[in-house]
């Protein structure tokens, strides 16, 4: 005789990102006020992971944050400071999960702790990966500190890490406690850095706003030029757009095989590990984005002038160089990313392209014969 039981619960899930200038300065109480939410009357044990370029360009902010800790003390506990290296190497390397591991363990970090994490979205990632899998979560709170990871990588519910070559291979779906923006984080980035998250901006804006589309358009050489404030536009309107989908769009922890915020990242993240990560995530987007909308205009979904707006967009973003001398692979080898991504997302194929500037579409195979064709206008001096 079969039994079963069946239980059906929901899990109602919570999270703000903050904007602010001088996160960690005594007379800004925003991220001390963000842990006396959490345990009020009582201090909140808080171990720091930071990147160590970002400790590097921001000369004594290890001490300031111990300072800031000191002044604070009724509310957060200062509980240690571990440095790892920035960039996709901190996401290739599983050394670097077993030193934040360790660092849980030995400063006695538990569920009713707090990991700061600051730094670049490779480091936000790794960070992330190890709070989720440390005494099946603790809490983790985000202070991202290049444009990619504040208006993309620090915004969403996903952590991880690279593995057997693969980008984001092992990884988690958890909810942080909070993500801090501050802008100021932001004047030490290289050229390519600040360029580079600007991919993610036109991502989004292809797929959900035209409107944004066009303000990137008027905004591009304020943007390339540094100017913080349509920076600081770019960042916010990117990342509520980002939030909105998660909480709306239904699959929050990707169940399903779709994965729409993911236009142009199939062939991003196969370029990202053939060119051994010399590429920024940002590069091999706006490449990735620039093959899609190739091959979405070559099936008839948008038109020539859409392209070529498209096109000049990313070029007039920073892009030009990585799009007019890409990097020099077989072609056949980057084909293989389309079957590597549905095997990331499982199930069924679901490719992002667009129907228009602003609208998307999912298809569920690939044209080969049109790729190679968009990827031969797009890449001519490829490998066959």
């Amino acid at each position: 005789m079969e039994k079963s039981i069946r239980s059906t619960f929901q899990v109602s899930y919570h999270y703000e990102l903050k904007f602010t200038r001088g996160v960690f300065e005594i007379e800004n109480p925003l991220f001390a006020s963000v842990l006396r939410e959490l345990k009020p009357g009582r201090p909140v044990k808080s171990l720091f992971v930071a990147d160590q370029g970002v400790l590097e360009n921001h000369r004594g902010l290890g001490a300031k944050i111990r300072e800031y800790c000191r002044h604070y003390q009724k509310d957060l506990l200062f509980s240690g400071l571990l440095e790892i290296p920035g960039g996709e190497g901190a996401k290739n390397d599983p050394e670097n999960v077993e030193l934040v591991l360790s660092a849980i363990n030995q400063h006695g970090i538990c569920r009713h702790s707090v990991l700061v994490v600051v730094g670049g979205g490779a480091v936000i990632d790794m960070a992330g990966y190890a709070a989720a899998i440390a005494h099946r979560g603790i809490r983790l709170l985000r202070i991202p500190t290049t444009v990619l990871a504040q208006n993309d990588a620090a915004v969403g519910v996903k952590n991880g890490i690279n593995y057997f070559g693969k980008k984001n291979f092992v990884g988690t779906f958890s909810v942080p406690l909070a993500i801090i923006n501050d802008r100021d984080f932001l004047t030490t980035l290289e050229d390519r850095d600040w360029n580079s998250g600007m991919a993610e901006a036109v991502k989004v804006a292809l797929i959900r706003d035209r409107d944004f589309f066009e303000y990137l358009e008027n905004q591009s050489a304020a943007l390339i030029r540094r100017d913080p404030d349509p920076m600081e536009t770019l960042i916010f309107r990117c990342a509520r757009l980002h939030m909105e989908h998660i909480a709306q769009g239904g699959d929050p922890f990707e169940k399903g095989s779709a994965r729409p915020l993911d236009f142009g990242h199939w062939a991003a993240h196969k370029l990202e590990h053939l060119t051994d990560y010399s590429l920024r995530h940002g590069e091999a987007v706006a490449i990735g984005m620039a093959l899609d909308s190739i091959y979405s205009h070559l099936l008839g979904l948008i038109s020539g002038e859409e392209k070529e707006r498209i096109l000049a967009l990313l070029k007039n973003l920073g892009f030009r160089n990585f799009l007019e001398n890409p990097p020099y692979f077989p072609r056949e080898m980057l084909l293989e990313g389309i079957e590597e991504f549905r095997e990331h997302l499982g199930g069924t194929l679901t490719i992002t392209l667009l129907k228009g500037i602003g609208q998307k579409t999912e298809v569920h195979q690939i044209d080969r014969g049109l790729m190679e064709q968009a990827m031969a206008e797009l890449f001519p001096v490829l490998a066959d």
